[in-house]
């Protein structure tokens, strides 16, 4: 460890707002389950925080856009956890290092600092890149089976974790933020006619109430049926809106 990231480790987290300069902007090309105590129950917020953020263990998948053997997926899965299930001020590095496997240095070295982990926490690019390759036409069906895929091969929802930050005005409301830029935002530019906005914040509703659904039902018939089944059976009203 050096004498620089030691220092970082071990120096008292801020509790302010990051910084914008350290917020990653708006994508523009096309482009995991919380630790809880031995014999308890998680709660139902704990229990959606499970399929929005984590695998099933500190290595149990690797994020998009991620160098695996590094730890930066593993740091990143217990930071979406931290952030979502505890206030800003009272997440620490050390502890989402322990959640992660890995030393505080080691999140020093990926990221920075607790605001820039949070930034990278906050971006939906990645998501947003994968869910919107499709042309028009075949949109609906390609986010309905890109959602699902995504949530089954990473063992985390690419979307939900935007959820933890309704009726908060703490650092975190930077999801919303973030979501309605990356998300909702470049959905509209995509969409042509009447009421695009309006109708992309609908299919932005549509797209956080499957995974929600499939959060609820996490053993039910959704859970396993074929992208594809459900892909019959959703996208269709995604694809009206979509062309208005």
């Amino acid at each position: 460890m050096t004498a620089q990231a030691e220092a970082a480790a071990a120096a008292p987290e801020g509790t302010g707002r990051p910084s914008p300069a350290t917020v990653p902007t708006p994508a523009t090309g096309p482009g995991p389950r919380p630790a809880t105590g031995a014999g308890t129950d998680p709660s139902p917020a704990t229990a959606t925080a499970t399929d929005a953020h984590a695998g099933t263990g500190p290595s149990s998948m690797a994020d998009p856009g991620t160098d695996p053997g590094t730890g930066r997926s593993a740091i990143l899965r217990a930071a979406r956890r931290a952030f979502a299930l505890r206030p800003y001020a009272e997440v620490t590095l050390r502890g989402i290092a322990a959640d992660a496997g890995v030393s505080a240095s080691l999140i020093v070295k990926r990221f920075g600092s607790k605001e820039q982990l949070f930034a990278a926490v906050a971006d939906f690019g990645p998501a947003a890149d994968a869910l919107f390759t499709a042309p028009l036409p075949e949109l609906g069906r390609h986010l309905v089976r890109t959602l699902v895929g995504q949530r089954r091969a990473q063992q985390g929802d690419p979307l939900l974790r935007v959820v933890f930050s309704l009726g908060i005005s703490d650092e975190r409301s930077l999801l919303r933020d973030r979501f309605q830029e990356q998300i909702t935002d470049r959905l509209t530019t995509l969409l042509s006619g009447p009421d695009a906005a309006l109708r992309a914040e609908l299919i932005a509703a549509q797209l956080i109430g499957l995974g929600a659904t499939l959060s609820i039902h996490r053993t039910g018939a959704a859970s396993q049926a074929p992208p594809e089944r459900l892909a019959d059976l959703y996208a269709p009203a995604l694809q009206r809106l979509l062309e208005g």
